[in-house]
């Protein structure tokens, strides 16, 4: 029987920062800001998506473009910041996932990222 991990490394932890965007330059302006600051070590920008959801008591929907982040667990809120103050939403979405990564991608995110404040 395969032994489960109840204690991952956290060495191994990374947080995938998902973002969703009003345009595709919104999200290279927010990945660029975010690589510049070291909050994120890497940025993916998907293709548009059509998202609906309730806003204000209503159901809209947009047209949207995902970002995709991956940082260290302990700069989510200095990420979520610098993303609220370059967004163009009243509420952006900023969705933090962690995730377990292979040793040496998250060695490389590591030294990639500025380390998170105590």
């Amino acid at each position: 029987m395969p032994s489960v991990r109840t204690n991952p490394s956290p060495h191994g932890e990374i947080l995938c920062v998902w973002v969703n965007c009003a345009s595709e330059d919104e999200a290279a302006r927010i990945a660029a800001a975010t690589l510049a600051a070291q909050l994120a070590a890497s940025a993916n920008i998907h293709a548009p998506v059509t998202s609906s959801y309730r806003w204000q008591g209503r159901v809209e929907t947009a047209r949207e473009v995902p970002l995709l982040l991956k940082t260290r667990p302990g700069l989510f809120d200095d990420l979520a910041r610098l993303v609220t103050s370059l967004h163009s939403y009243a509420v952006p979405s900023i969705l933090g996932l962690r995730a377990e990564a292979a040793a040496a991608y998250s060695a490389w995110l590591e030294a990639e990222t500025r380390p998170a404040a105590c």
